[in-house]
């Protein structure tokens, strides 16, 4: 639990001061993820990170069901749940129209999810909005990864160098892969492996039959 915590922590720390460092002029950048803007994108990022402070508050289902790989299943891209996650953040991002409150109100949002944690026993199960029961640590691992990609997202978007940090990448990588090293074969960094398993460039055949020989049937993501 700790070494998640810790990656969620350094992912969104890095992500605030990013924000912190925008005027208004950025926010309505376009980005990666039509038709959201950059505000549009940071508001869903800020949902996402902050959703564990009212998770934490309702009951807690008796055992856990799905891990942080399954979480990302086909379900979760629907055409009716990507509409609701679109126009979900759109009407957030109106609430929050300059960048000066945009940064205040992730930063707000993490610190409330890590102050809920940090009360909560690792065994905690939760509940997610889409009804996966999890328990607290795999949930926080979908946090990290929910930070960290669209992190490269915003970071697209701005013309900036990513700023991914060492642990996020670890936990992430280790999600979009159940946990198997990437082979060494195919060069990829940490970057790569993110972009790859999230459909953000294209996973070629001949490193889709690499990854299988190493025992990696499929990234996360489907890729």
């Amino acid at each position: 639990m700790e070494t998640v915590r810790a990656a969620f922590r350094a992912e969104c720390d890095r992500l605030e001061r990013v924000l912190r460092d925008l005027d208004d002029a950025a926010l309505d950048r376009p980005t990666p993820c039509p038709p959201w803007r950059v505000r549009d994108l940071i508001a869903h990022v800020s949902t996402g990170a902050g959703r564990l402070a009212g998770m934490l508050a309702e009951p807690a289902p008796p055992r856990a069901e799905v891990d942080a790989a399954a979480y990302f299943g086909a379900a979760k891209f629907s055409p009716p749940v990507d509409r609701d996650r679109v126009e979900g953040a759109q009407r957030a991002a109106r609430e929050h129209p300059g960048a000066a409150e945009v940064a205040a109100e992730f930063g707000r949002a993490w610190r409330a999810t890590d102050e809920a944690v940090a009360a909560e026993p690792p065994a905690r199960v939760v509940r997610t909005r889409h009804g996966d029961a999890m328990a607290l640590p795999e949930f926080l691992r979908t946090r990290v990864v929910e930070v960290a990609v669209h992190g490269l997202d915003l970071a697209d978007a701005l013309d900036r160098t990513p700023w991914l940090t060492p642990a996020a990448a670890d936990v992430v990588i280790g999600v979009l892969t159940g946990g198997v090293p990437v082979p060494s074969g195919l060069g990829w960094d940490a970057l790569t492996v993110l972009r790859k398993a999230t459909g953000r460039l294209p996973v070629t055949g001949d490193e889709r039959a690499e990854l299988a020989r190493a025992g990696i049937g499929r990234l996360a993501f489907g890729g």
